[in-house]
C-alpha cells in the first residue's frame, strides 16, 4: 500500500482515488485543488484525506498522479520533478493522465529526474467534471496507455503497471507522438464534431422551439460530448493542433461526400457510403 498524492480531483483524479482505496492499493491519499469549492468537497465525499499544497502533497507521497488540464500540466510535471530533485527524493513516481503527450514529452526530456516521471494515458472518462463526478469502476476493462516507457525507470513503470493493473486496465505501450496522432481519430475528434452539432441545433432552436422535444436517444448519445467543459478541450486542440486538424479536413471530405451524393440524389452512393461505414462493427461492438 502507497501513499498516493492526487494533483486535481476532478472526473479521473477522483475516480481514481475511489478504486485505488478501494482496491487497497492506496492507504493514504493526499489531495491538491486550486477550486476551494472542489476541494472542500473532495474531503467532505472522502476522495482524500487530506487537501495539502503541491510541495507537501509530493514530499507525503509515494507516487503523484498529475490530473489536470494539459495546460496547467506542462508546467506541473516540471515542477514536481523539481521537487524530487530538491529533496532527494530518488524511489518517488509521478505519472500524468492527460489525453495529449508530445509536449510533455518535450518539456522533460532532459530534466535530470525524467526517468521518475511515467506519461500514461487512461483511456475513460465522461462529459462530466469535478469532484461530484467521480465513480468507482470508471476504468475498468479499459485500455491503460504508458507511453515512452524506455524514457522511464524500470522500477518506475512497474509502479504505474501495478496501478493500472488494480484499476482493472488493458496496458498498452506507444511513444508519445504515435499516441498523439491516434488519440486524435478516437477521442478529439469525436468532441470536436459533438461540439459543431450542438452548435447546429442549437442555431435552430433559435427558429424552431421544439427541436429539442423530438430529440431522440440517437441524438443525446450524438452531442453528449458538447457537454465536455473548454477548461479541459481548448488545450487539447492547441497542444494537438497539427493532429486534430488532419483528422478535421479528412472528416469534412467524407461529409461532403455524403453531402454531394445526396445533393445529386444518387441513392447507389448513399448506400455505398452507408456500407462502408458499416464496417466499423468489425471494430467496435
Amino acid at each position: 500500500m502507497k501513499n498516493i498524492g492526487i494533483i486535481g480531483l476532478g472526473l479521473i483524479g477522483g475516480s481514481m482515488a475511489i478504486d485505488l482505496r478501494r482496491k487497497g492499493f492506496a492507504e493514504q491519499i493526499i489531495g491538491v485543488e486550486a477550486d476551494p469549492v472542489n476541494a472542500a468537497a473532495a474531503q467532505k465525499i472522502g476522495l482524500v484525506d487530506s487537501v495539502v499544497g503541491m510541495d507537501e502533497c509530493v514530499d507525503r507521497s509515494d507516487v503523484v498522479i498529475v490530473s489536470v488540464p494539459v495546460g496547467a500540466a506542462l508546467k506541473l510535471i516540471p515542477a514536481v520533478l523539481d521537487r524530487f530533485e530538491q529533496t532527494g527524493a530518488k524511489d518517488k513516481v509521478v505519472m500524468d493522465v492527460c489525453s495529449t503527450k508530445e509536449m510533455l514529452a518535450r518539456s522533460v526530456k532532459y530534466h535530470p529526474c525524467r526517468r521518475q516521471y511515467v506519461a500514461s494515458h487512461p483511456m475513460s472518462g465522461t462529459e462530466y467534471s469535478g469532484p461530484w463526478a467521480a465513480i468507482p469502476g470508471l476504468f475498468e476493462g479499459r485500455a491503460g496507455i504508458i507511453c515512452d516507457h524506455q524514457e522511464s525507470s524500470p522500477k518506475a513503470v512497474r509502479t504505474v503497471e501495478e496501478l493500472y493493473d488494480t484499476l482493472n486496465m488493458r496496458l498498452i505501450y506507444m511513444n508519445s507522438s504515435n499516441h498523439d496522432v491516434h488519440t486524435a481519430y478516437v477521442s478529439h475528434v469525436s468532441h470536436v464534431t459533438s461540439f459543431a452539432l450542438a452548435l447546429t441545433v442549437l442555431e435552430k432552436e433559435k427558429d424552431e422551439k421544439h427541436i429539442f422535444d423530438l430529440a431522440s436517444g440517437g441524438f443525446s448519445s450524438t452531442v453528449r460530448l458538447a457537454k465536455s467543459g473548454p477548461d479541459m478541450w481548448t488545450p487539447i486542440f492547441m497542444q494537438n493542433r497539427d493532429n486534430v486538424l488532419r483528422v478535421m479536413d479528412t472528416y469534412i471530405d467524407k461529409m461532403n461526400a455524403f453531402r454531394q451524393a445526396i445533393a445529386e440524389g444518387d441513392e447507389e452512393q448513399v448506400r455505398n457510403l452507408i456500407e462502408q461505414a458499416n464496417k466499423i462493427r468489425r471494430i467496435i461492438r
